[in-house]
């Protein structure tokens, strides 16, 4: 059983940068790939990043390509999403998740969620 604890969110001005961590426990973090996904008041948990657990592939949600970036530090049993150029529309519940194998990584087919952590972005 793995579990998940997001931590990192808060408030921020429109433009600002917030660093999204996750830190993993119970199970070999390295062997699993790892997302994040956030949802805002109203709607669907979307997809936003994900990156592989055998090569460190990355993948992106359009509406945050070139802004925000995943990455992990196996050593640290830790995954990041450094998040720049913050828009009101990326307010939500960022959550993290873990899945032990490297497909359809942008769904939400994942093994283990965290229970989440709120950005806000003022304008």
């Amino acid at each position: 059983q793995v579990q998940l604890v997001e931590s990192g969110g808060g408030l921020v001005q429109a433009g600002g940068s917030l660093r999204l961590s996750c830190a993993a426990s119970g199970g070999t973090f390295s062997s699993y790939t790892m997302g994040w996904f956030r949802q805002a008041p109203g709607n669907e948990r979307e997809f936003v990043a994900a990156i592989r657990r055998s090569d460190g592939g990355t993948y992106y949600a359009d509406s945050v390509k070139g802004r925000f970036t995943i990455s992990r530090d196996n050593a640290k049993n830790t995954v990041y999403l450094q998040m720049n150029s913050l828009k009101p529309e990326d307010t939500a519940v960022y959550y993290c998740a873990a899945k032990s194998n490297s497909r359809l990584v942008t769904s939400h087919l994942y093994d283990y969620w965290g229970q989440g952590t709120q950005v806000t972005v003022s304008s």
